[in-house]
């Protein structure tokens, strides 16, 4: 199987690193259009982007303020069943080293390269909302 992976940092503590990936309203303001859920271990969470795209992912690894990762349960036959998460840790008080990866991919084909792409534009953005408070409206997003 096949791995996408990006690490990075953001200048702000974990703890909300990890409510800006890990709850719908942090989702929102990066990634989906609507997104629902509870975070918690097992729990089901609709990722919204639009009609055609209204997909379905389950927690399927949840460590508050360290861990959390989707299994994609509905969605797009390419990204089924993928797995995608966030590990965080704080070495410095305050700056959040992030290792985000997607795992699962049947083959390195098209969508994945594109996957890539966009999941790098997207953790950009997900930098700038915590540290400058810059959110891209959601129709500009990749």
């Amino acid at each position: 199987m096949n791995t996408i992976y990006h690490d990075f940092w953001i200048n702000i503590p974990k703890q909300k690193v990890f409510e800006t990936v890990a709850t719908p309203n942090g989702l929102n303001n990066w990634w989906t259009l609507r997104c629902s859920g509870k975070p918690g271990l097992n729990e089901k969470y609709n990722l919204n982007f639009t009609d055609e795209y209204d997909w379905y992912a389950v927690i399927s690894k949840f460590k508050e303020n360290e861990e959390i990762e989707f299994t994609m349960t509905e969605g797009m036959e390419e990204w089924l069943p993928t797995r995608f998460g966030f590990i965080l840790s704080e070495e410095e008080p305050n700056v959040t080293t992030v290792q985000f990866y997607h795992t699962n991919w049947k083959e390195i084909s098209k969508e994945f390269r594109v996957a890539s792409f966009c999941w790098a534009d997207l953790l950009r953005q997900l930098k700038q909302y915590l540290e400058k408070g810059i959110i891209t409206p959601f129709e500009k997003r990749n």
